[in-house]
């Protein structure tokens, strides 16, 4: 394991990789695979496995919980603060900016630019896919799990399938997989337990409290604060599942119009890093002129720190809980499980939305083959394939 980094060096790189993770959730983690695992060793393999199937589990954005607990494994909460900061940051900005009437990039449905990320995106994700899946299905068993569990996200496709497909993985891996156990990954460092329960504490104390100190003072702030945090705490599944919430809970009331929150949709389309930072346009658009970038940041704060409070908690009992040999067992299952729940994620809709004709499919298997080499960096493959976006158009 290399030396622990710093705090400036945790933020540095979750910086960079918020400035160039385009495609979505799935393409994020294949993004911090790439970097935290691959290229950086501050973990291996399992253990970023293990991470990515607590994240599902829990409701909030997936990658952004999985960059947090990352830079948490790392240097705590600060750590994982820093790593969240890093990789929220310009994505936030540049949402915010939007609000404030940044539309220079023109029709992004028809941008050439935006496209070929969407291709660089089935590519980093093939890659990642294939890697995970080489190294965490070395078996006819795990193989037939991932295949399987792919199938049942894409039949039935919803946040509860892909805890199912996890849940179920880890039972079937608990019961088969038990022969031959061998020492988990170390976590760089031992994590706190009474931090995670004051974290845990705190997350369901605000739940609990915000939706009655808002209707009681009848403070605005307040009651932005609750509706973005009650989103962050009570969907499963990712930015895309939690868009009728946020419209139902900031175009109902009359904060915003309905053509207004479609438009920042379609600008946290085209922007690197989490979805969710669409908080930030919106309160950012509830709030115009002076106060516009403190209703965003107030925004994301709200709808961020649910997500955060519930990994700080978890991760403490679950370091615990994966030394145990039953759960090491099950955690072979779950790890496989989650091979193919992102295999079906690649499929759609990484592959569905980038893979848009023959052009594109042959950028893509370019890309692929550049970044299998191992003599290309992802960044290059990346804006290369931005560059090239204009070819990428049904052929």
């Amino acid at each position: 394991m290399p030396p622990r980094p710093s705090l400036l060096e945790i933020f540095l790189v979750a910086l960079r990789l918020g400035c160039t993770s385009f495609g979505g959730p799935v393409a994020h983690l294949a993004y911090f695979r790439k970097e935290y695992v691959e290229k950086r060793r501050w973990l291996d393999e399992a253990h970023f496995a293990d991470l990515v199937a607590l994240c599902q589990f829990l409701p909030g954005p997936a990658s952004s919980q999985t960059g947090f607990g990352i830079g948490y494994l790392q240097r705590g909460l600060a750590g994982g603060l820093a790593a969240a900061l890093g990789f929220t940051l310009p994505s936030a900005g540049l949402m915010i900016g939007f609000a404030y009437g940044v539309t220079a990039l023109g029709d992004l449905a028809t941008a050439g630019w935006l496209r070929g990320l969407k291709v660089a995106a089935v590519a980093v994700v093939a890659q990642a896919v294939w890697l995970m899946g080489r190294n965490l299905c070395p078996d006819w068993p795990r193989r037939v799990l991932a295949v399987a569990a792919a199938a049942t996200v894409l039949w039935l496709p919803s946040a509860w399938s892909q805890m199912l497909a996890i849940a179920a993985g880890s039972f079937l891996g608990w019961l088969v997989f038990r022969a031959g156990d061998s020492a988990p990954s170390v976590a760089p460092v031992v994590v706190n337990r009474r931090t995670g329960t004051i974290c845990l504490t705190f997350f369901f104390l605000l739940l609990g409290l915000l939706p009655f100190l808002a209707h009681a003072t009848g403070n605005s702030w307040l009651e932005i604060f609750d509706r973005f945090y009650r989103a962050g705490s009570l969907v499963f599944g990712g930015g895309h599942v939690i868009l009728p919430l946020l419209e139902r809970e900031v175009v109902t009331p009359g904060w915003l119009t309905h053509d207004q929150f479609l438009a920042g949709y379609g600008a946290a389309q085209a922007v690197p890093g989490p979805l969710f930072t669409l908080s930030g346009y919106l309160g950012a658009v509830m709030n115009r002129g002076p106060g516009g970038a403190i209703g965003g940041l107030w925004a994301l704060l709200a709808i961020f720190l649910p997500a955060l409070l519930l990994v700080a908690g978890a991760l403490p009992f679950w370091q615990k809980l994966r030394h145990l040999s039953g759960a090491q067992a099950a955690l072979r299952g779950a790890n496989a499980t989650v091979v193919g729940v992102l295999l079906a994620a690649f499929y759609h809709p990484v592959w569905t939305s980038g893979i848009t004709g023959g052009r594109a499919f042959g950028l893509a298997i370019s890309a692929f083959v550049a970044l299998q080499s191992g003599r290309v960096p992802v960044w290059v493959v990346v804006t290369a394939c931005a560059a090239l976006g204009g070819i990428s158009s049904p052929a």
